[in-house]
């Protein structure tokens, strides 16, 4: 079976990208483009979603990301992943203390009085979740007027610099087994491949860059009973994060930066941790880039549904760490799908042709009528 050439690719590409463009900028009346900076901050959990799939805390390129792709979150996380990919790895940066983070938002669905108190934040949990039409109309006046008039009215209270963590309270108390220490890097997806049975660090790292409806999705599978998962949150918190780095010459940890990122912590079904020792609740942990509370929650159900999984054996599909792990993954996901938009006409040619063999051994058939001639359709096939 020979190869039929195809006229025209190169100029359809070209009109194709063109037609992309076209359609971006084809709002003739406004005539403004979108800016970073509005994407960023009026779309910031879009922006939340990008920087934490594309596995890069660059909230402007991510926005950049996110009008080049038209707002297709996998395409603008596909981008985020491969331009850093194009960079130099400086240096690493010791583990972080995320009990150092500047709250935004702090939340137990434990305990109603928790040390520090509960911290709503910015949040759309506690609101009707109804069209507000006024916003389609919205003047410039009152929206610039809207985050002044916040800060005017909020109440002049000083807020601490951090707040105490709610699984510390439940280790001193004993319901909790021990926080452990270990001396063992972490282990690095972005250049590693997960060859399983994997530790617990590369099951972390890989759903910290999953897809949130794939996290959700197999996160809600273990809740609806393929699963032992019916967790109690300890805590949710969301805010930025101080990033420490050796300085250069000293060696002496720095504050580099901060990045926005959400956190939770969920406690469930209380075991052995050995079957000898005592008693106690289980830890399910998730944490990402961004403000992204539904995956941190799902990423924190699934951790603690693969750590069963992982030493008993998976008894459902959320449990088996290499279903989880290698089907989390949106750029993955997306780039196998899309690959069958790709040509198949050889492989296509060789199954009908097989078809047609099978169908003219089979009594009754008549196989010249069965299928069109692919290659009469490929001498046909110039790209226009």
């Amino acid at each position: 079976m020979g190869y039929v050439a195809i006229k025209g690719g190169g100029q359809a590409i070209q009109s194709a990208n063109a037609a992309v463009e076209a359609l971006r900028t084809a709002e003739a009346e406004a005539g403004v483009p979108l800016s970073l900076s509005t994407i960023e901050h009026q779309l910031r959990l879009l922006t939340s979603r990008v920087v934490s799939e594309g596995g890069l805390y660059h909230p402007r390129l991510a926005s950049l990301a996110i009008k080049q792709m038209q707002g297709d979150t996998l395409e603008a996380a596909f981008a985020l992943r491969a331009y850093r990919s194009t960079k130099p790895r400086l240096l690493a940066s010791p583990v972080q203390d995320t009990g150092k983070m500047r709250l935004i938002r702090r939340i137990s669905s434990a305990f109603k009085d928790i040390p520090g108190g509960q911290m709503l934040g910015p949040t759309n949990d506690y609101a009707l979740r109804l069209m507000r039409l006024d916003l389609a109309d919205e003047s410039p006046e009152a929206f610039r007027t809207v985050a002044r008039r916040f800060m005017d009215d909020a109440p002049d209270v000083e807020l601490p610099d951090t707040f105490p963590k709610v699984v510390d309270a439940l280790r001193a108390d004993g319901l909790l087994p021990p926080l452990a220490r270990t001396m063992q890097e972490a282990f690095d997806v972005t250049r590693d491949p997960l060859t399983f049975p994997v530790p617990r660090s590369a099951a972390l790292a890989t759903m910290a860059r999953g897809e949130t409806g794939s996290l959700l999705a197999i996160a809600y599978s273990n809740m609806r009973g393929y699963g032992d998962v019916h967790p109690t949150i300890a805590e949710l918190r969301v805010g930025y994060l101080p990033v420490l780095l050796p300085h250069p010459v000293t060696g002496e940890p720095v504050e580099a930066g901060e990045v926005l990122m959400t956190e939770c912590e969920v406690v469930a079904m209380y075991e052995s941790t050995d079957g000898e020792g005592p008693v106690t609740f289980t830890l399910g942990y998730g944490a990402c880039f961004g403000h992204n509370e539904v995956k941190a929650i799902s990423m924190a159900i699934l951790d603690r549904a693969l750590q069963k999984g992982m030493r008993d054996g998976p008894a459902n599909p959320s449990e088996d760490p290499e279903f989880v792990l290698l089907h989390v993954d949106g750029v993955d996901s997306m780039g196998f799908a899309s690959h069958y938009k790709m040509p198949h006409y050889v492989t296509f040619q060789s199954d009908m042709d097989r078809l047609r063999s099978t169908q003219a051994k089979s009594p009754g058939k008549d196989a010249t009528q069965a299928l069109p001639d692919a290659a009469a359709g490929q001498r046909q096939g110039a790209l226009r």
